[in-house]
């Protein structure tokens, strides 16, 4: 474990400083040999009970369930598809031979992965697809195109999940993973959702070819989910945080990151790319702007748009990484288009502004899709990125609004218009603080507000609404309006600490076919107000749940997106739990981490710079020393999110992870 290097003058005299040293490099010693050896005993018991009981089962099997690996029978086990799981991995795994979980995860990628580049190869220009020469109508066409793009896009994730499991220790990036996994499935999903209304033969044809494909995906995604499962039961994952690699370390601590931590008007002052439609800036569109903005750079690029409506589709393509767009306002500057279904655009291609890039943040401007109702499904804002930040801004359309697509996404005092299912997607997305504004649909239509597409149990998705204003805009009273309709199986929607106008129907949820809703689903409501909050009338369905202030909190920024890690870049304000009150640590902790020489700060007149990252004032904890240490120990039940400690003229800043000591 590495050690705080020393930074300005040191007193080699200090004795009193020296024996603290010393005595916390032993105690951090102790934490990591105990560590290590913790990790071993739950994979070996967890594992080993697993691949036990298994091959008690199946003690009179043929001799083809015998040539199988103990080992590659037990990951199996927890998969959704084991069947497929055995077969792609059997023929990688010698007979006798033991792997431990994480090498079997890695073959489950590694098979998943060449399943899906196959399915890429499918629809491809020359590829068996394109062979069949089929009379399509342009939108199908279309949804064949996404099709690629979306293959192209599990791909990547799974190469990512390759990647960095074997770079990091495994336990430092399960929540990452999880995510990456969850939306490669996604992907899948969503290139069979665009050909809903296609003829049987095709989608049969490429229902087959991507089988492979969805189950491999899914059973990485089980397996990977078990593990973290197995690690959490044992409480000791926040142990192993402080052993990264710091290659892997999210964006947000990056100092270049760190500096967009400033007012508006600072960030527009000294933006990357100026746009504007008068001509007073380097370009007249955003989508030119882009187009200029370095290919997978780990730098921010601050885009200034000024005000205006500009009409234009935009994608912030994948390789756009750190992207942040800033405006004069929700409703000063304003992106708009019209692409619609019925007019022959897939859902997915619709959104006048769609986001790929990971790390993307959006700032006081506004999107809209002014198509109307009448042409059904027409998205305003689409994100697939992950950890995407959207802080006071305003979408606007009809059906389909807002698209939270895929990956972990977060959302701060927006405001959010529209009719049908206009929050829908299957991302992991926290609402923050947002205005949830239902209007006039077409004649003889419903208002439903999300519509949650989660597929796959192992799924770590779902939709989190928390203390935003459910209201109508306009007169609604002759107008049934749902909190929501169950799009797949597993969809899963919270709505927590939010307010509910009267307009709300007192049945609350509607279901998607029929009378009711899939038994498989997780929908609850938790410390509602407001005159449309009494859940006396709700649906009686079993997937919908009352929760406790305990499950309530899986719900939250800190523990459904792990956003107090990411989020705070953002310059957005949030709040990580139900409750401030509630965010303190059990356990002693202790804070460590290394200099780097760009990593300072000079003092400022005011502390409101640190402030906008949501730290604590110093208050009663503050720290002064003329040294630095191996570790600094934080007073009980304080919470950390930032280390700072002033040294004369300068405070120097540390972004790292928390070794929990008991």
């Amino acid at each position: 474990m590495s050690s705080f290097k020393a930074y300005g003058k040191v007193d080699e005299s200090d004795q009193v400083m020296f024996e603290v040293q010393r005595r916390s490099r032993k105690r951090i010693t102790i934490i990591s040999l105990s560590t290590i050896v913790l990790v071993g005993i739950v994979f070996a018991a967890v594992f080993g009970t697993l691949a036990h009981n298994n091959a008690r089962n199946n003690d009179n099997n043929d001799n083809n369930d015998q040539s199988l690996s103990s080992s590659v029978k037990a990951i199996c086990d927890v998969t959704l598809y084991k069947d497929s799981c055995e077969r792609s991995l059997s023929p990688l795994v010698h007979l006798g031979q033991q792997l431990r979980p994480e090498e079997l995860f890695k073959l489950s990628i590694q098979v998943a992965l060449t399943a899906a580049s196959s399915g890429v190869e499918y629809f491809s220009e020359h590829g068996a697809f394109d062979e069949m020469n089929l009379n399509l109508d342009n939108r199908t066409k279309e949804a064949l195109v996404n099709c690629k793009n979306l293959l192209e896009l599990a791909v990547d994730h799974l190469n990512s999940s390759l990647v960095y499991g074997g770079k990091s220790s495994l336990l430092d990036v399960l929540e990452d993973l999880e995510t990456w996994l969850s939306a490669s499935g996604t992907y899948q999903q969503t290139c069979m959702d665009g050909l809903e209304e296609a003829e049987e033969a095709l989608k049969s044809s490429i229902t087959t070819n991507l089988k492979d494909s969805t189950e491999l995906t899914s059973n990485s995604l089980a397996i990977i989910t078990w593990l973290n499962k197995a690690a959490t039961s044992v409480n000791f994952r926040r142990r192993l945080l402080s052993f990264s690699n710091k290659d892997q370390q999210p964006n947000w601590l990056h100092s270049k990151g760190r500096k967009l931590l400033q007012t508006d008007n600072d960030l527009k002052k000294k933006a990357d790319i100026v746009v504007a439609r008068d001509g007073t800036g380097k370009y007249r569109t955003i989508s030119a702007a882009l187009k200029n903005v370095p290919d997978k750079s780990d730098k921010r690029t601050v885009i200034y748009v000024k005000k205006g409506t500009y009409y234009e589709n935009v994608r912030v393509e994948k390789t756009k990484w750190n992207v942040m767009i800033i405006g004069d306002g929700m409703n000063v500057t304003t992106v708009s288009a019209n692409f619609n279904f019925v007019d022959g655009t897939p859902t997915f291609s619709s959104a006048t502004f769609a986001v790929f890039g990971k790390n993307f943040i959006a700032r006081d401007i506004g999107f809209k899709n002014t198509a109307g109702p009448e042409k059904h499904q027409a998205v305003a804002l689409m994100t697939s990125a992950d950890q995407a930040v959207f802080y006071k801004c305003s979408i606007d359309a009809y059906q389909d609004s807002l698209y939270v697509h895929s990956n972990r996404q977060f959302y701060r005092e927006c405001n959010i218009y529209g009719t049908v299912d206009f929050i829908f997607g299957n991302s992991a997305t926290v609402l923050q603080n947002c205005n949830i504004l239902p209007k006039q649909p077409m004649q003889g239509q419903q208002n439903t507000i999300t519509a949650q597409g989660k597929t796959d149990p192992n799924m770590n998705t779902g939709l989190s609404i928390q203390n935003c204003n459910v209201l109508p805009f306009g007169n609604l009273s002759s107008v049934k309006t749902y909190l929501g309709r169950p799009w797949k199986n597993y969809s899963t929607t919270v709505f927590m600490q939010s307010n509910f106008g009267s307009f709300i129907s007192p049945n609350g949820w509607l279901p998607w076919v029929g009378d009711s809703a899939p038994d498989t689903i997780f929908y609850a409501e938790f410390q509602n107000v407001g005159a449309g909050a009494s859940t006396k009338d709700r649906v009686k369905w079993k997937g919908l749940k009352n929760i406790t202030s305990k499950q309530a909190k899986k719900f939250t920024v800190k523990s459904f997106l792990n956003g107090d890690k990411w989020i705070p870049a953002s310059g957005a304000t949030f709040k990580s739990s139900l409750s401030e009150e509630e965010e303190s640590y059990e356990e002693e902790v202790v804070v460590r981490g290394n200099r780097q020489d760009n990593h300072d700060y000079r003092v400022k007149e005011d502390i409101s710079f640190y402030k906008t990252m949501g730290v604590q004032e110093f208050q009663d904890w503050k720290i002064d020393v003329d040294r630095f240490f191996d570790v600094i120990v934080i007073p009980e039940n304080k919470q950390v999110k930032m280390v700072a400690i002033r040294l004369n003229s300068t405070i120097v800043v540390w972004w790292d992870k928390l070794v929990v000591q008991r």
